[in-house]
């Protein structure tokens, strides 16, 4: 038998959920940071395992307020799968870049495995992806923005 329910489990996923959509628009990652235990693990296979609440708000407070982080601006979460036994969230989490002014969606997924630890709290978490997806997704985006300043440049010229 579990030590959490499913609905515990899943609130606790909303609140995160929120907490990283509130984030991504207004750029102050404190409140998602603080869906983690004090001692909590996060582990980034590109920039490496930080432990605690602290290093994993300055961790991400920093990489999001730098260029390209800093215009990815949602996480919508596509599926989940809860393990109940464990406490354990298994997701695929978009990580969705802001509107290049075209209205064109640029984006990358990765896995999430999130361990809860109650209270509505997580103790872990551990993101996998393909770095070069994100890479290439990162170009695709900046290559678009640059093209469509570029006609916009063009369309406002005298003598066009």
């Amino acid at each position: 038998m579990s030590q959490w329910s499913r609905a515990e489990i899943e609130e606790a996923l909303a609140t995160y959920q929120a907490a990283s959509k509130k984030a991504g628009q207004t750029g102050d990652w404190r409140d998602w940071a603080n869906r983690f235990t004090e001692d909590a693990t996060y582990v980034e296979h590109f920039f490496g395992t930080m432990t605690g609440r602290e290093a994993i708000y300055e961790w991400i407070q920093s990489q999001m307020s730098e260029w390209p982080g800093s215009e990815m601006i949602e996480f919508p979460i596509e599926w989940y799968i809860i393990d109940e036994e464990r406490g354990w969230v298994v997701c695929q989490i978009w990580n969705r870049m802001a509107d290049p002014g075209d209205g064109s969606d640029h984006r990358e997924y990765n896995f999430s495995l999130l361990k809860y630890a109650g209270n509505g709290l997580w103790s872990y978490e551990e993101d996998i992806y393909n770095p070069e997806r994100f890479l290439e997704m990162v170009g695709n985006y900046e290559r678009h923005k640059e093209s469509l300043a570029a006609g916009a440049e063009q369309a406002s010229s005298p003598g066009s």
